[in-house]
């Protein structure tokens, strides 16, 4: 198993940035694909992004993209979000999750291929 920490959010005005981190436990964070996904009160979990195992393949939201840019480090054993030009609608709990059975190059944006969850972090964007 893995287990997943988020940090970085918090409060930033509308057309700033924040940069997520989730922290990986173990020896075995290469192999996992990593995906975030985010959650506003009374919706969906939406998914954002997610990369593969080795980093060489990402997938973002057809809406995000541009804005939001996934990136991981194994040698730390970290994923990041780099969220910019942030929006009021950006407001949301997010979440990193790991997908055991990924592929080296696999990307999914579908919640239910991922194994394990963080416990999330609040992002607030007033308007």
């Amino acid at each position: 198993q893995v287990q997943l920490v988020e940090s970085g959010g918090g409060s930033v005005q509308a057309g700033g940035s924040l940069r997520l981190s989730c922290a990986a436990s173990g020896r075995t964070f290469s192999s996992y694909g990593m995906g975030w996904f985010r959650q506003a009160p009374g919706k969906e979990r939406e998914f954002v992004a997610a990369i593969s195992r080795s980093g060489g393949s990402t997938s973002t939201a057809n809406s995000l993209k541009g804005r939001f840019t996934i990136s991981r480090d194994n040698a730390k054993n970290a994923a990041y979000m780099q969220m910019n030009s942030l929006k009021p609608e950006d407001k949301a709990g997010y979440y990193c999750a790991a997908a055991a059975t990924a592929g080296v190059f696999w990307v999914a944006v579908r919640a239910a291929e991922y194994n394990y969850w963080g416990q999330g972090t609040q992002v607030t964007v007033p308007s």
